[in-house]
């Protein structure tokens, strides 16, 4: 069978994370990185710009991702935008695979890299409450309904990630939306509340089962027909 070809940037990681497991994140050096990968020490500077950034190398695309998909929501889906950023930040960790969970372990044990992962999940909870900010600008207490609904999607996704990394669920995606509906339960209209959009009124009767359920509810009620049955 054909050798499938890798990039330069893929096999960099991939040789940064063996040698970290194999000497600790101090005792592997830059220039052994850059030889397991078969290229030249200048190419790993062109790549990642220290050692560090090697560990997080899709911060900013994860970023890029969570925004592109909540400035594109409709005001009636947003609060499902909203579920599926945090989706979005969760199945990188799932494709990741072993590579995450290298990454946990040497998050846990090395200082420099625990605080550039704090600083990574301040950066996720500024850009939904941002967002959110953005959404609820003409409402009473917005700014603090945006700061506290971006703390909580924050908060259960990374006990959800958390809980997948130490290998206590095989059920990461399910444990994911379920605790987004804890978060973002206060957040949809009550039952039988109605919601003006337009000229259009919308009523959601029994908000339950799930983020989508109630999405799709909402889709329904505008284009005029019934939801299906769930």
């Amino acid at each position: 069978m054909p050798q499938v070809k890798t990039s330069a940037r893929d096999r960099l990681v991939t040789a940064a994370f063996e040698l970290f497991e194999e000497h600790g994140y101090d005792g592997a050096t830059v220039e052994e990185i850059a030889q397991r990968a078969g290229v030249g020490r200048s190419t790993f500077f062109r790549t990642f710009g220290s050692k560090e950034d090697v560990i997080f190398p899709d911060h900013e695309a994860i970023l890029a991702r969570i925004k592109e998909r909540l400035t594109t929501s409709a005001p009636e889906t947003r609060l499902l935008a909203v579920a599926e950023g945090a989706r979005v930040v969760l199945q990188h960790y799932l494709d990741e695979g072993e590579v995450a969970r290298a990454r946990y372990r040497l998050t846990s044990t090395v200082p420099a890299l625990k605080a550039r992962e704090i600083s990574g999940l301040r950066a996720y909870q500024r850009l939904f409450t941002q967002l959110l900010s953005d959404w609820w600008s003409d409402e009473p207490n917005g700014a603090l309904r945006a700061e506290l609904t971006a703390a909580g999607v924050v908060t259960a996704h990374n006990h959800v990630l958390r809980t997948w990394l130490r290998g206590g669920t095989d059920t990461p995606e399910r444990d994911l939306d379920e605790a987004m509906a804890l978060v973002l339960d206060n957040q949809r209209p009550q039952t039988g509340e109605t919601v003006e959009t337009g000229e259009t009124a919308v009523v959601v009767i029994g908000a339950s089962g799930g983020i989508e359920a109630v999405a799709e509810r909402v889709r329904a009620a505008l284009a005029g027909t019934p939801p299906a049955p769930g």
